[in-house]
């Protein structure tokens, strides 16, 4: 029933538009659906949050003006704005949230979440979408699993690393962010530390996920990489805590008892495990890590990249959190935490997602076709670049050891030199080499 009334609402501002009436009130559209107001402007307001409607004056002089042309039949399949189109649920536990705390009932952790959903047979995210997604970010060709990532790996370091620190209050601007990169090092500045975190987090999920899949080690680790230098205890890199956490702004308050933060931890990652949509995966682990809260702090940005985990296994576009709005992601959240209601997270996970796949694919274009010396040659290259970067051997002394003299291997030695003189501390992690390892190369002169 929501569903018809959203479209009956854009069809009657449309019709009373081609009369001539370009600014409607909320009680002209009651008229013409004969909806109750509440539904009606409950409604008009997921129409101006999708950006298809402008507004303009306040409460009872409101009055609403279409922003573009929109065919009330592909009114709930959108193309991709500047903001998420919020579902009419989505609206509606928006009005939830913005009650004041004192009026909403404090909550805990409900492990029936976890344990009620039954991987393939349950979904968190409309199957239909979570297929659609899936078939829209897939890497076409069979590749090994990661190959989609390493092969956008510099843009995606810079994309994921800035957008999820911003969500976190990072002041980093993106420029700045590349900047930090290419330097390489972060002095006392604890918004940089945060930045070169994620990046070096990125790069470990592009070396680690393809060997080691989603597995309990993977996940701790990956939140021991993102907090170093962040957690004053460092005994709590990648422990599941044991100390109370509080989240500020909210009336959920976690599960405190190490043993069962544990048990869930392992309950999430097995059903993940399972699933066989990437995109449901993906959204399964978003969802749930941050709401479990396993670590003593960084789980809502260990959650943003554990959720790349499934999409590097499957070749799908990776996951950046492009673009969205600190305030869309916090409802998200609550609408979680609060409410074990996932109609907003669901939003934003598409549209950003979409927003996602769309930058890849030029990422991806802008290559032009690979290289087929590299590709054949491709781990051969990995170990020689280690061989002179990080064990110190003169390039002839790598490649007589790899066997890749330029007898057996035309053109592979020009390829070395021309990577060699290319590499720096921004784009090293390809070559599985260490950015300290790439700098300290680097600074002794690019000896090969």
């Amino acid at each position: 029933m929501a569903r018809s009334i959203y479209t009956d609402v854009l069809d009657a501002i449309q019709r009373l538009s081609h009369a001539g009436q370009s600014d409607v009130s909320s009680g002209d559209v009651v008229r013409a659906t004969q909806s109750s107001p509440a539904t009606v402007r409950r409604h008009l307001e997921a129409l101006v949050a999708g950006g298809q409607l402008t507004r303009s004056g306040q409460a009872r002089s409101s009055r609403y003006r279409l922003a573009v042309a929109v065919s009330p039949a592909t009114a709930e399949a959108p193309s991709i704005g500047l903001s998420p189109v919020w579902s009419p649920a989505s609206v509606e536990l928006g009005h939830k949230l913005d009650l004041p705390l004192a009026a909403r009932d404090p909550v805990t952790y409900r492990r029936e979440f976890v344990e009620d959903y039954v991987p393939n047979e349950s979904w968190l995210m409309p199957q239909e979408l979570a297929e659609s997604l899936y078939r829209d970010g897939r890497l076409r060709e069979q590749q090994p699993a990661g190959t989609y990532a390493r092969k956008v790996l510099e843009q995606l370091l810079i994309d994921l690393s800035w957008s999820s620190s911003r969500l976190e209050g990072n002041r980093y601007s993106l420029l700045a962010t590349e900047e930090l990169f290419r330097r390489g090092t972060a002095g006392s500045d604890a918004d940089a530390v945060m930045l070169l975190n994620h990046k070096a987090a990125i790069e470990f999920l592009v070396d680690a996920v393809p060997l080691q899949g989603l597995s309990t080690a993977l996940v701790r680790n990956l939140h021991a990489v993102l907090m170093q230098d962040l957690l004053v205890d460092t005994d709590s890199l990648g422990v599941i805590r044991k100390k109370v956490v509080n989240i500020s702004d909210t009336v959920y308050v976690p599960t405190q008892v190490p043993t069962v933060l544990e048990e869930m931890l392992e309950t999430i990652l097995r059903k993940a495990r399972l699933i066989k949509n990437p995109i449901e995966a993906a959204f399964f682990l978003w969802v749930n890590l941050a709401y479990l809260q396993p670590f003593e702090d960084g789980n809502k940005r260990t959650s943003r990249l554990a959720a790349n985990i499934p999409l590097m296994l499957y070749n799908c576009s990776p996951l950046s959190f492009l673009d969205v709005d600190p305030h869309d992601y916090a409802q998200a959240m609550l609408g979680v935490y609060e409410f074990l209601d996932v109609s907003r997270a669901v939003d934003l996970f598409a549209w950003t997602y979409r927003r996602s796949m769309r930058k890849y694919v030029v990422v991806m274009e802008s290559m032009g076709a690979p290289n087929p010396l590299r590709l054949q040659y491709r781990e051969q290259l990995t170990e020689a670049m280690g061989l002179v970067v990080r064990d110190h051997k003169s390039m002839q002394a790598a490649l007589t050891e790899l066997r890749l003299t330029e007898d057996g291997a035309p053109g592979f030695q020009a390829m070395l030199v021309d990577e060699l003189k290319k590499l720096e501390v921004f784009n090293c992690a390809r070559y599985r080499l260490t950015m300290s390892a790439t700098q300290a190369w680097i600074e002794a002169g690019r000896q090969y």
